[in-house]
């Protein structure tokens, strides 16, 4: 469904965040980019929905394609409608709009009313803490509860694949599992490919189908979920430490080569 190949993004004409990015989500796969702060992960999901280009960034090497049609050269808004929804970093709600509002504008690109009222029913199905509160203006609510609003309304635009930035960020561990398994069922129940980019690997790694490991903008493992779940030179990287206390990088680690892929 996704292919990203081999691309680089500069922002500014100066900066440099990504360094020959290739990675593929399958239809109706759950996959998840895993990655310290700084990484490039953010910036791989705003190159695929055309968001770049609201922050003076562009792919200036390489191509991305989804559903066989090159998409880096497209706006958001364009890509948004070829179907590609994505729930921002930092639970980005429209505050001054209720619960329900944020979810109507979740549906804007569609045409269907019917279909949209009953599809809100459905965001509520998923998520039954912010059904009592569809009236409540959103900026009031918890961190959790917004977390949900985003997934909700990204969920609205009826997508074929979801892009999730860090929907752990900030949340209680039991939260946190609780929101991952809302994950697993949309994409199980809607058959909905999805792109997670996270740094709680345990969650990320839990539900996903395939994993990319990112640093200094470029991926340096790759492999199927539950092979980088029990991989100890991937559990070291996240711990942050070595054996006997000191920190490393991915690329210190004794184990590392490049682009190494596990065959199922």
């Amino acid at each position: 469904m996704l292919q990203v190949n081999n691309i680089e993004v500069v922002y500014m004409n100066v900066i440099q965040v990504l360094r020959g990015v290739s990675l593929e989500v399958g239809d109706g796969k759950i996959v998840s980019l895993l990655g310290a702060n700084g990484a490039g992960k953010t910036t791989t999901l705003k190159a695929i929905s055309g968001m770049l280009k609201t922050e003076e960034g562009e792919v200036t090497d390489g191509s991305i394609d989804f559903d066989g049609k090159r998409i880096d050269r497209y706006g958001p808004e364009d890509i948004a409608a070829m179907g590609i929804s994505q729930a921002m970093e930092g639970r980005r709600v429209l505050e001054h709009l209720s619960v329900e509002e944020n979810l109507f504008v979740g549906a804007y690109c569609r045409k269907d009313r019917s279909g949209v009222k009953r599809d809100i029913e459905m965001v509520f199905d998923y998520f039954p803490p912010i059904k009592r509160l569809r009236h409540k203006m959103s900026g009031y609510l918890s961190g959790g509860e917004q977390q949900m609003l985003v997934i909700g309304r990204a969920l609205m635009a009826r997508p074929k694949l979801m892009l999730l930035d860090e929907p752990s960020l900030g949340l209680a561990p039991l939260l946190v599992e609780e929101i991952y398994e809302i994950i697993r069922r949309i994409n199980a129940e809607q058959k909905m490919a999805i792109f997670l980019v996270e740094q709680n690997a345990r969650a990320a790694l839990g539900i996903a189908d395939y994993g990319y490991v990112m640093e200094n903008g470029r991926v340096v493992l790759e492999g199927p979920a539950e092979k980088l779940r029990d991989n100890e030179d991937v559990r070291e990287f996240y711990l942050g430490l070595s054996a006997v206390g000191s920190k490393k990088s991915y690329r210190e680690v004794k184990h590392y080569r490049r682009r190494k892929r596990w065959l199922a």
